[in-house]
């Protein structure tokens, strides 16, 4: 059994114990004394650390996979023009990558000829075509948002057809005259936000040849980036960034608001959601929402809550799996088809050096830049419960 697997099942055998203690202590109206619930929130926070812990072995072990890759492939065979395949041109080419990198670690004193293929229009250099998509991976790593919803790769402005009112099928009798529905049709459009960040490299670690600088850049545009979206998907006004899942006017429909959670409103809020969008459906909830939701049960006495025994596999919420997010507001459930949220990505990522600004430190700036937009194309796929408002 491995480490991960173990430490899952430690965790659930405390999950277990925890709702042991819970159904032993509490009184006929289900309350606990002040001590025991003081125990049953040490059981509680045990449960957590096990899933931070699990959440760290599993970036090690994905780590350890990475790093054990071999360098170097030995050829056996004799290479010939069939075998090698086509030649990487442009950005997806060995010397613009090559470039790019001797590029950052010269300040861009060193500038090959072979980079002007990937100008940025504002200004910088386009990131070669590995390294985007390695960000591409950690975008999507990070970014619970890039892994629900619709990714479209645009060139521009790109706009979406929504049919808003549909006809609807009629009985006539024989001989009897026909009656024409109408359908309606409506258009959002898809811009392009800028959003960026900027980070300071010390000059000898610039140089450092034994540093892997390209990975540290990846990881650290990456997550910023990341992070940065993942708000914005959420949380966004549509001024200037994407337009949020939780948009009062144009993001999910508000099902109800409640003063306190209840079993009855988690049943509610998935039979809120039409049929067809349930099938896909998963919940969005803060981190600090679960402690509720664990103490959940039906009307079985079975608690809501099933947590995963299953490396890699979400948590699940009355069977649906659940998606956390620090972005996510603590008084807001959303529970819906994600995938009806689209994200316009321009799709290239520029790297532009900031020559002078920190040159009394020691210091080399870099800002990385990327265009991107968002929003929710079908409001009733998202069905939002509020608490304590």
């Amino acid at each position: 059994m491995s480490k991960v697997l173990e430490m899952m099942e430690k965790r659930n055998q405390a999950w277990d114990s925890a709702r042991a203690f819970v159904d032993s202590h509490s009184d006929q109206d289900g309350f606990l004394s002040d001590e025991d619930a003081r125990t049953y929130a040490e059981m509680e926070q045990k449960v957590r650390d096990y899933g931070v812990a699990i959440e760290r072995l599993q970036r090690m072990e994905a780590l350890d996979a990475e790093l054990s890759q071999p360098v170097d492939t030995p050829i056996i065979l004799r290479p010939s023009r069939q075998s090698m395949g086509e030649e990487k041109t442009g950005r997806a080419s060995d010397a613009y990558r090559k470039a790019m990198l001797e590029g950052v670690r010269s300040n861009f004193r060193i500038v090959s000829n072979v980079l002007q293929e990937g100008v940025a229009e504002d200004g910088g250099y386009l990131v070669p075509a590995e390294w985007d998509r390695r960000l591409i991976d950690v975008l999507t790593e990070e970014n619970i948002m890039r892994g629900l919803g619709t990714v479209i790769v645009t060139s521009g402005e790109h706009k979406v057809n929504i049919a808003t009112n549909k006809p609807a099928a009629l009985w006539v009798e024989e001989g009897g005259a026909l009656t024409f529905g109408e359908a309606a049709f409506d258009q959002k459009t898809m811009d392009a936000h800028k959003l960026h960040v900027a980070i300071k490299i010390t000059e000898e670690l610039l140089y450092d040849n034994a540093y892997n600088l390209e990975g540290y850049m990846i990881t650290q545009f990456g997550k910023a980036i990341s992070n940065a979206e993942e708000d914005a998907f959420l949380n966004g006004d549509g001024e200037g960034k994407p337009t949020g899942l939780y948009h009062p006017t144009k993001g999910g429909q508000v099902m109800d608001t409640v003063a306190t959670l209840k079993e009855d409103d988690m049943i509610n809020l998935v039979y809120a959601l039409k049929r067809p969008y349930r099938k896909n459906a998963s919940f969005i909830i803060n981190d600090k929402t679960i402690a509720v939701l664990r103490k959940l049960k039906d009307k079985n006495g079975q608690f809501m809550w099933q947590p995963s025994y299953q490396a890699g596999e979400p948590d699940r919420l009355l069977g649906y799996s659940v998606h956390t997010s620090a972005y996510a507001p603590e008084n807001i459930i959303s529970f819906g088809d994600y995938s009806y949220y689209n994200i316009g990505d321009r799709g290239t990522r520029s790297i532009t050096q900031l020559r002078e600004l920190f040159a009394g430190n020691g210091m080399i700036g870099y800002v990385a830049k990327e265009r991107v937009d968002g929003c929710l194309l079908l409001p009733e796929a998202v069905q939002i419960l509020k608490i304590g408002e």
